[in-house]
């Protein structure tokens, strides 16, 4: 099915220096927006980014009704602009929408909203080698109205910004034995924004304590890795590449996805279970050559160079021929088109 969607352009701006500038700080010329009411969409348009205007008592910013999603685009090796897997990102979108309780959007409108706002905005997908757009489709909840209830009226919108290297260098992360990101049967495996919201204050705990990120552990036994901050969690040890399995607490990561896949296809090891913060504290204890990383679309692969656990500081492998760096190379070369590929994940606009 084939949406209407005015467009309204703007002249680009000159901006020569997106590179020094934090990640997610500069939008690029448009964005996307459509209303959801009387149990349609209607009224989807790109226009200028600008600022939108709610009442106060939109029911977003009092009951949690909100979901996003992260993706990005690259400029390819032959010039042309890929979005890299958009099918992942829209079945994630829509279980995330479905816990939330909020209208799903049609497939057709978010890959064609996607196509029409990368493409008029492809100027700013950056040439540089660690360069991409990065792309956040997100709703909320806009019914005008204070009460504990499932709101009849949302915003659905995609805005976007040029992005680099989110961590600049290896990260120095915390196992979080007291507080918790998910429990079963809650929202662990929606990108809704309480998700984040909740996860904040033990964060902050940890980077006023010299670390980057924490280590979610189960809240059962506090025991069980989860994941970390904005991303999934991995490790290489004894030449298997090990990741706790999905479940209701962790985010199918369509990062995750990629390089497990790549990593079978490659011929190493992968082994999707429980892993123990206690069998990876075992082995660096023990000297054994341990790699941990996090994989996500904003870090893609995020070294760790310091493993905390109790009082105690671990180093893992950073070197220049971890493992993990081979899987970040074959990713970029499939995201760049400069390796053929089998895989379907890259959407040409």
């Amino acid at each position: 099915m084939e949406y209407q969607i005015s467009i309204t352009t703007q002249t680009e701006r000159l901006v020569t220096d997106t590179k020094t500038l934090p990640f997610g700080k500069i939008p690029t010329e448009h964005m996307f927006i459509t209303e959801y009411s009387n149990g349609n969409w209607q009224n989807a348009r790109i226009i200028p980014f600008s600022n939108i205007s709610l009442s106060p008592f939109a029911q977003c910013f009092h009951y949690g009704q909100t979901a996003f999603e992260g993706m990005k685009a690259f400029r390819m090796q032959d010039g042309r602009i890929n979005i890299f897997r958009p099918d992942k990102h829209y079945e994630r979108f829509s279980k995330s929408l479905e816990r939330m309780c909020m209208p799903d959007v049609p497939k057709e409108l978010f890959l064609q909203a996607l196509d029409q706002l990368v493409k008029l905005d492809a100027n700013w997908i950056p040439e540089e080698e660690d360069g991409s757009l990065y792309i956040r489709p997100f709703m909320i909840a806009t019914e005008d109205r204070i009460g504990v209830k499932v709101s009849d009226e949302y915003l659905f919108m995609i805005v976007c910004s040029p992005a680099f290297q989110y961590y600049s260098k290896p990260l120095k992360v915390k196992v979080e034995t007291r507080f918790v990101r998910a429990a079963e049967g809650g929202t662990g495996f929606a990108k809704c924004g309480g998700n984040y919201g909740a996860a904040f204050y033990p964060t902050q705990i940890a980077r006023e304590n010299g670390y980057d990120q924490v280590i979610w552990t189960d809240s059962r036994h506090h025991e069980f890795i989860e994941e970390s901050g904005t991303m999934n969690l991995m490790f290489y040890k004894d030449n298997v590449l090990v990741t706790p399995p999905l479940s209701g607490t962790i985010l199918d990561g369509v990062t995750r996805d990629s390089l497990l896949t790549i990593a079978k296809d490659a011929g190493l090891t992968v082994s999707e279970r429980a892993v123990s913060y206690r069998e990876i504290q075992k082995a660096l204890e023990e000297g054994e050559r341990v790699e941990a990383f996090g994989a996500g679309t904003a870090a893609v692969i995020a070294p760790i160079e310091i493993l905390a656990i109790g009082n105690k500081q671990y180093h893992c492998y950073i070197e220049e021929d971890a493992m993990m760096y081979g899987l970040q190379r074959e990713l970029y070369k499939i995201r760049k088109g400069i390796v053929p590929s089998t895989y379907n994940w890259n959407y040409i606009v």
